[in-house]
C-alpha cells in the first residue's frame, strides 16, 4: 500500500509539472532596466542635409496590440478592421529641425493616439505624408517640414493593405492614394462559415519545388476574403483634402511614376491565386497609364509563377524586374533570363537588359547582356551606368561599366560577395532633375563609398573611381581606432559634405556632418544620449581564435560588470551559423569592437549583469569548398566552431568551462539543439523559433538548395529531430505561436519537444501567443528573458554536478 501511495504522489507530481499555467513575468532589475527604456528617435534627413525628422515611437508592441483582429492570406498579414498590415511599426510622434539648429521643433496637429507609418517626401522635400492608423482605419496626413505642421487630408477608408499606398505627383501638390473600393463585399467569418465542398488540389506533372511558405491561402474563402483585402480604388488627393477618382476598383499591388512624372506603371494582381506560393507569385499585369489616368498600354502579363526549374538561381522567363530608367524622363528598362530560367542550361549570357521609350510602342532595344543572373543597375546617363549580377552556388558578383547608347560594357570587378575584404563600396548617388537617385559624377569620375572591412579592423572609406582608367584614388578613410564611425549619405560630393554617424563601445550614435575636403570638419547634428547607462564601464573586445584545422575565428567578448580578477564565470555562447564557399572569405572578420553595446530585445548581452561572461556574435562558418557542399560536413564543423570557442575563453582564464551555455535565435536555435545533440561541452541551450526537422522543409532550406531527395543523408545527419535520443543535456524551446518564417513552422518546436520529453530529455517549450519570427509584445519579451534567466540560474550558474561514476554517465557522442 506504501508503495502504491508513493507511486501515486510521483504520477501526481510528474502531471502537475508537465503543463504550467503562467502569467507574463518579468526579469530581475538588473536587466529589466536594460530591457525597458526610451530610445533615442529614428532619424530622417533631406537629401540636402537642410531638414531632418525624429521619429519616436515605443520600443514594443503590447500583447493587446498583437491580439487585434488578424487574417493571414498570401503571404499577407492584415488586420481587416484598420486595413493594414497587422505587424506594421508604428511612430507616436515627430519633431523637425534644421540640422544646423541645436533644438527640435514638436511638430503640432498630430492626432490624439498617433499610429504613424509609410513615410513619404514629397518630390521637392517640402513635406512628408505618412498614413495613421486608427481603431477604424487608415487616414493620410502631410507634415509641412517649415511649419513644422500635420494636415489630416483624408479618412479612415485608406487600403494599406499591399504594396505602395500613397505616392507624390511631381507637382508637389497632389497624390495618388489607394482607398477602400465602395462596392467591397462583406468578408467571410472562416471560423463559423459552413463548407460547400472540399478544397482540391492538383499536379499535372510538372514539378513545383518551393520554399515551405507561410501563411498561403488554403480554401476558397480564402481566396474571397484575399481578392476583398487586396482590391483598391485609387484617388487623387490634394494637400488641400480635395479627392478625386483616379482609377477604378481592381488588386493593385504597385503604383510607379515615371521620373518626368507624365506616366505612371500600375501593377494589378490577376487569378488564378495559389495554394503554393505568395501573392508576389500570382498572376500580374504591368499598365501604362498617363498622368491624368488614361490607360496608355499594357505592356507585361505574368502568368502565375508556381513551377520553376530547380536551384536558388531558377526564376522565371519573361519580362522581370520592369522599372523606370531613372536618367531619362519616361523609359522603362527590364531584364529577361536567356537560359529559360534554368540554372542548369549552359549559356553564355545568363540574363539580357532591354528598354523602350514613350510610348512604349517600339522595339525593344538590348542594351545590356549579363554572364550571371541580374541584380539591378546604377544609372549616370546616356553613355554611363553600372550594372550587376550575381551566381549564388559560387558565391559570385561581377560588376560592369556599361554604355546604354551601344550596348558596350566591360566588368569592372569580378569577386566573391562573401569577400569582404576586396569589397569595393556603393557608388555614390545623387537626386537628379527628375528626382530620382542616379550616380554622381564628375566628369569622368563616380565615386565610391564602403565599409572598409581589413586584416587591421574596420575604417569606412571614400574612393574616386575614373571611368576612363579603371583606377581609384582614395579620398578619405575614417582614422578612429576608437570610435565606429559610419559614412551614411553622401549630401554634396563637390563640397565634400558626407553625413556620418559616429559611436563607440558606450557612445550612443549620433549623426555628424564631415567635409573631407577640411580636416577636423565635423558638425554634429544630434546629441542623443545613452540610454544604458549601467553597462558604461563594459569590458567588451574581439577576440580572434583557431578552429583545429586552422580556419581563423572569432567572436565578441564581454566581462561581468563585477569581474573579479582571477574568478571562473558561468558563460553564454550565443551564435548563428553562416555558409562559405572558401576559406580565405570565411575566415574574415567584420566584428568591431567599438560598436555601440545595444541590448536589443534578442541579445545576449543582459547577463553581464548577472556575473556571467557573454561570448556574442561567436563566429559559426560551415565551408564546403568546391564540389563539397557546406552542409556536407555541417555537424563536424558546428562542434569545432563551439569547442574552438570555448577554448578560447577558457585559455584566457575566464570561465568555468563545466559551465558553459549556449543559445541562438532561428538558423541559430537550430545550431543550438544540433550542439547539444552531438558534443558533450554545454551545460544547457537556448533555442528559439527553430526549425528541427529538415523533412518538414524538403525543398530546400537556409543556404542548402538541394531538396530531400537529392541528398537525404544531409536532412537526416541535420535534423536534431532525428537524434533527439542523443540529447541529454537541458534545453529551453521557445517559440512564437504566429511564427510566419518559411520553415520555422511552431510545429517544429512542439514535435521536438514531444520527442525529447519522450525520451526523458530535461527540455521546458514555452510558446509566445501572438508572437511571430521575432518577437514584439512588451509582455512577452519580458517574460522571455525571465525565462532565459531562469533557465541559466538553474541549470548553468547553480548547476548542480553529476555525482555518478563516470563509467554509469551517459556519454554524447557524434
Amino acid at each position: 500500500m506504501k508503495t502504491l501511495i508513493q507511486l501515486f504522489v510521483c504520477l501526481f507530481l510528474t502531471n502537475s509539472y508537465a503543463q504550467q499555467n503562467l502569467t507574463y513575468q518579468v526579469p530581475p532589475d538588473e536587466i529589466l532596466e536594460l530591457a525597458d527604456v526610451d530610445l533615442a528617435p529614428g532619424v530622417q534627413i533631406d537629401s540636402k542635409g537642410e531638414n531632418m525628422i525624429l521619429l519616436y515611437r515605443n520600443q514594443y508592441k503590447s500583447i493587446a496590440e498583437l491580439s487585434e483582429t488578424e487574417l493571414r492570406l498570401a503571404g499577407l498579414r492584415i488586420n481587416p478592421v484598420t486595413n493594414i498590415g497587422s505587424r506594421t511599426r508604428y511612430y507616436t510622434n515627430l519633431k523637425v529641425k534644421k540640422t544646423s539648429d541645436k533644438d527640435a521643433k514638436q511638430v503640432s496637429g498630430l492626432p490624439e493616439d498617433a499610429r504613424l507609418s509609410s513615410f513619404r517626401w514629397s518630390p521637392d522635400e517640402s513635406m512628408i505624408a505618412c498614413l495613421n492608423t486608427t481603431k477604424t482605419g487608415v487616414e493620410v496626413w502631410v507634415l509641412n517640414i517649415k511649419e513644422a505642421k500635420a494636415t489630416k487630408l483624408t479618412g479612415a477608408n485608406v487600403n494599406a493593405n499591399m504594396g505602395s499606398t500613397i505616392s507624390w505627383f511631381n507637382d508637389n501638390e497632389h497624390l495618388l492614394v489607394k482607398m477602400l473600393p465602395s462596392d467591397r463585399k462583406p468578408l467571410i467569418d472562416t471560423d463559423i462559415a459552413v463548407p460547400t465542398g472540399p478544397t482540391i488540389s492538383v499536379s499535372d506533372g510538372a514539378k513545383a519545388q518551393n520554399r515551405t511558405y507561410q501563411d498561403l491561402l488554403k480554401t476558397p474563402n480564402d481566396e474571397f476574403n484575399f481578392e476583398q483585402l487586396a482590391r483598391s480604388e485609387i484617388k487623387k488627393v490634394s494637400i488641400n483634402g480635395n479627392v478625386e477618382n483616379f482609377l477604378a476598383a481592381d488588386m493593385y499591388r504597385g503604383v510607379n511614376f515615371s521620373p518626368n512624372g507624365e506616366y505612371i506603371m500600375v501593377t494589378t494582381i490577376k487569378r488564378p491565386f495559389s495554394y503554393l506560393v505568395t501573392y508576389s507569385r500570382f498572376p500580374s499585369e504591368n499598365t501604362i497609364y498617363s498622368s491624368t489616368g488614361n490607360k496608355v498600354k499594357t505592356v507585361n502579363e505574368v502568368p502565375l509563377d508556381e513551377v520553376r526549374p530547380k536551384g536558388f538561381m531558377a526564376t522565371r522567363t519573361g519580362k522581370r524586374n520592369l522599372n523606370w530608367r531613372a536618367d531619362q524622363p519616361s523609359t522603362l528598362v527590364w531584364a529577361e533570363a536567356q537560359d529559360k530560367g534554368d540554372p542548369e542550361v549552359e549559356v553564355d549570357y545568363r540574363d539580357a537588359v532591354y528598354q523602350v521609350k514613350a510610348p512604349f510602342d517600339g522595339e525593344p532595344k538590348l542594351i545590356l547582356k549579363t554572364k550571371q543572373r541580374f541584380s539591378g543597375i546604377s544609372w549616370g546617363n546616356e553613355n554611363t551606368a553600372i550594372a550587376y549580377d550575381y551566381w549564388w552556388n559560387t558565391r559570385n558578383t561581377k560588376t560592369y561599366l556599361f554604355n546604354p547608347s551601344t550596348a558596350t560594357s566591360e566588368i569592372i570587378t569580378d569577386r566573391s560577395y562573401q569577400d569582404v575584404y576586396s569589397d569595393p563600396g556603393n557608388f555614390v548617388s545623387s537626386k537628379n532633375e527628375f528626382g530620382e537617385y542616379t550616380l554622381t559624377m564628375n566628369g569622368n569620375q563616380l565615386y565610391l563609398m564602403g565599409d572598409g572591412y581589413s586584416k587591421e579592423g574596420q575604417f569606412p572609406f571614400i574612393d574616386a573611381y575614373n571611368i576612363k582608367t579603371n583606377k581609384t584614388k582614395r579620398l578619405y578613410q575614417s582614422p578612429y581606432t576608437d570610435k565606429l564611425e559610419n559614412l551614411y549619405d553622401a549630401i554634396d560630393m563637390k563640397k565634400g559634405e558626407i553625413l556620418v554617424r559616429i559611436e563607440s563601445k558606450t557612445e550612443y550614435p549620433n549623426y555628424y556632418v564631415r567635409n573631407i575636403n577640411k580636416k577636423n570638419d565635423l558638425t554634429a547634428i544630434t546629441t542623443f544620449e545613452n540610454p544604458f547607462k549601467s553597462l558604461e564601464s563594459v569590458n567588451k573586445r574581439i577576440i580572434n581564435y583557431k578552429r583545429d584545422d586552422g580556419l581563423d575565428l572569432d567572436g565578441t567578448l564581454y566581462l561581468p560588470l563585477n569581474y573579479e580578477e582571477g574568478k571562473k564565470y558561468p558563460m553564454i555562447l550565443w551564435a548563428y551559423p553562416r555558409e562559405y564557399k572558401d576559406k580565405a572569405s570565411a575566415a574574415q572578420s567584420t566584428s568591431n569592437p567599438n560598436e555601440f553595446v545595444y541590448p536589443y530585445w534578442g541579445s545576449p548581452i543582459y547577463w553581464i549583469t548577472k556575473g556571467y561572461v557573454v561570448l556574442d556574435d561567436a563566429a559559426f562558418p560551415i565551408v564546403g569548398e568546391g564540389e563539397d557542399e557546406p552542409n556536407d560536413s555541417f555537424r563536424t564543423q558546428l562542434v569545432a566552431n563551439g569547442k574552438a570557442a570555448i577554448d578560447a575563453v577558457d585559455n584566457l582564464g575566464y570561465i568555468d568551462r563545466k559551465k558553459v551555455a549556449v543559445g541562438g535565435h532561428s538558423y541559430g536555435a537550430f545550431m543550438t539543439a544540433n550542439l547539444l545533440s552531438h558534443s558533450d561541452l554545454y551545460a544547457a541551450g537556448i533555442a528559439r523559433s527553430g526549425a528541427y526537422n529538415r523533412t518538414l522543409t524538403p525543398f530546400g532550406f537556409q543556404s542548402e538548395e538541394r531538396s530531400y531527395w537529392d541528398a537525404p543523408e544531409v536532412y537526416y545527419n541535420m535534423s536534431p529531430f532525428m537524434h533527439a535520443d542523443k540529447m541529454k543535456t537541458p534545453l529551453l524551446l521557445i517559440h512564437g505561436v504566429a511564427d510566419n518564417n518559411s520553415g520555422t513552422y511552431p510545429l517544429q518546436s512542439e514535435r521536438y519537444f514531444n520527442a525529447l520529453k519522450g525520451l526523458g530529455a530535461p527540455v521546458r517549450l514555452v510558446m509566445l501567443p501572438k508572437e511571430s519570427h521575432g518577437y514584439r509584445a512588451k509582455e512577452s519579451i519580458m517574460h522571455m528573458l525571465w525565462e532565459q534567466d531562469q533557465w541559466l540560474e538553474k541549470h548553468v550558474k547553480n548547476k548542480v554536478e553529476n555525482t555518478e561514476p563516470i563509467e554509469n554517465q551517459e556519454k554524447i557522442k557524434d
